[in-house]
């Protein structure tokens, strides 16, 4: 009995710890007035229609949204036959990859924008400045939390034993990884996207150093409108937090597979 009210003690503690100030921007992007009160005196939503109006943060919330899921394609398209191979076919390469998985964490953020503009930023492949680098360092910070996912999900679902199956029943190897394999570890593949898409969206350091302003994410815009008004840049931050909340619910509707893929050992 007291385990169970210490643990609801505990999980009320971490909603409050989380989700209020999530409600205290909301509240101030919202407010007309707030000094000396608990809550606001009054509330507004002209700060929702002076953002929601601007063509740059339009512009700049489509930009966050391409380059986050773009990066969630590459990295899946890359990732996921790259560990299929390594555990089915070429076992040594896991050592390889887990320490190549370690690397972004090991290497700090500026060396790896130094790195990345010193050797894109001339011919033959001149693309600092542009998304395209970005896409490069994106896929970076992504590798860690798509490979352990990918790879966990490999691993959970016992992939070899599943695709000695599925070439018994009559299927090519393609067929048993397209059919069998891949709807099988939708549920890894859907919690590194979304992570990947929290973290793309919030990142700020990656985006100002390698593109500035040619390239102006939400965090870029977010980043010029905090020093003009408080109250839109509230404003700002309670958008693209819903807009994450869609795209993780529409990642999650489209991508979970049917019960008719689902193989029971």
């Amino acid at each position: 009995m007291k385990k169970s009210i210490g643990k609801k003690i505990f999980l009320v503690l971490l909603f409050i710890y989380l989700f209020v100030p999530m409600l205290a921007i909301i509240l101030f992007s919202v407010a007309g007035s707030w000094d000396t009160t608990i809550l606001p005196t009054s509330y507004t939503f002209k700060y929702y229609s002076l953002i929601l109006g601007n063509s740059q943060f339009k512009l700049a919330l489509l930009r966050s949204t391409v380059i986050s899921i773009l990066t969630c394609l590459v990295s899946i398209i890359i990732m996921v036959p790259s560990i299929y191979l390594a555990s089915l076919h070429f076992k040594k390469l896991e050592k390889i990859f887990d320490v190549l998985s370690l690397l972004p964490f090991i290497m700090p953020g500026v060396v790896l924008v130094i790195g990345l503009i010193q050797i894109y930023s001339k011919d033959p492949i001149n693309i600092s400045g542009t998304m395209w680098i970005l896409l490069g360092a994106y896929f970076i910070i992504c590798l860690p939390f798509m490979y352990h996912s990918i790879r966990n999900s490999f691993r959970g679902i016992n992939a070899p034993n599943l695709k000695e199956a599925a070439m018994i029943l009559g299927c090519t190897e393609f067929q048993a990884f397209i059919k069998v394999i891949v709807p099988n570890i939708m549920r890894g593949l859907i919690s590194a996207v979304l992570l990947c898409v929290a973290i793309l969206f919030g990142d700020f350091a990656l985006v100002n150093l390698l593109v500035g302003s040619s390239y102006q994410t939400v965090q870029m815009y977010l980043y010029n409108i905090l020093s003009q008004n408080g109250h839109a840049a509230s404003a700002v931050v309670t958008i693209y937090t819903i807009v994450i909340f869609v795209i993780s619910y529409i990642t999650t509707v489209l991508t979970t597979p049917g019960k008719k893929w689902r193989v029971k050992e």
